[in-house]
């Protein structure tokens, strides 16, 4: 066998590998050399309304960030998602960073890519209080509470719409995760891990 040959088997395999283990542990972490690959299962309050709903997660270093590939199943057809880095999984959620949107397919499919800092030194910090942008006055703070570095190492997702959630049979509360401040509930997270110990802090730089 070509040494060329030998390369492309060894990383089919390492895929195989992956996959399977990503499939039958739990919670399903796989790091290898500068990749993390694991899931988000239905958060508490969908997993009644949706409960084939999952995520499958893959963390890529590129030196100075990495590349986040997410794709979920299981959703309502043509609904757009709110894709969010969070400190805690559920409930109150903590310090949360909107990275971006997710729209599902016709079969309830959507895929997005996130380029930043997705590791164990991803953090919040902010050293004094002082006045914060208010774009949307019915629900921007006029400053920001001080605090030390805070780690946030979940992910979450959330219903764009209060409506869309209503129309997949999941309750209608109105969240601030969305641009506008005004999405539907959590439908995807990484509650499987430990509030302190999400799936992030499992990649070095």
């Amino acid at each position: 066998m070509s040494t060329q040959k030998q390369f492309k088997t060894t990383l089919i395999s390492a895929a195989i590998t992956a996959v399977a283990c990503l499939s039958s542990v739990t919670p399903a972490t796989v790091v290898a050399s500068n990749n993390l690959l694991f899931r988000m299962l239905p958060s508490s309050g969908a997993a009644a309304c949706l409960p084939k709903a999952i995520g499958y997660v893959t963390v890529t270093s590129l030196g100075p960030v990495e590349n986040m590939h997410v794709e979920i199943r299981g959703l309502p057809p043509k609904t757009n998602f709110d894709f969010f880095v969070i400190q805690v999984p559920d409930k109150p959620f903590g310090l949360s960073w909107y990275q971006g949107d997710i729209e599902t397919d016709a079969l309830g499919r959507g895929v997005a890519d996130f380029t930043g800092r997705f590791n164990i030194e991803t953090f919040i910090v902010a050293p004094g209080s002082d006045v914060a942008p208010q774009v949307h006055t019915y629900t921007d703070a006029a400053t920001n509470p001080p605090t030390g570095p805070i780690h946030t190492f979940h992910l979450g997702v959330w219903f764009n719409s209060p409506a869309d959630a209503v129309k997949a049979g999941c309750a209608g509360t109105v969240t601030p995760f969305n641009g506008e401040h005004n999405a539907g509930i959590q439908v995807l997270n990484t509650a499987q891990y430990p509030k302190t110990k999400g799936p992030l802090i499992n990649l070095k730089p």
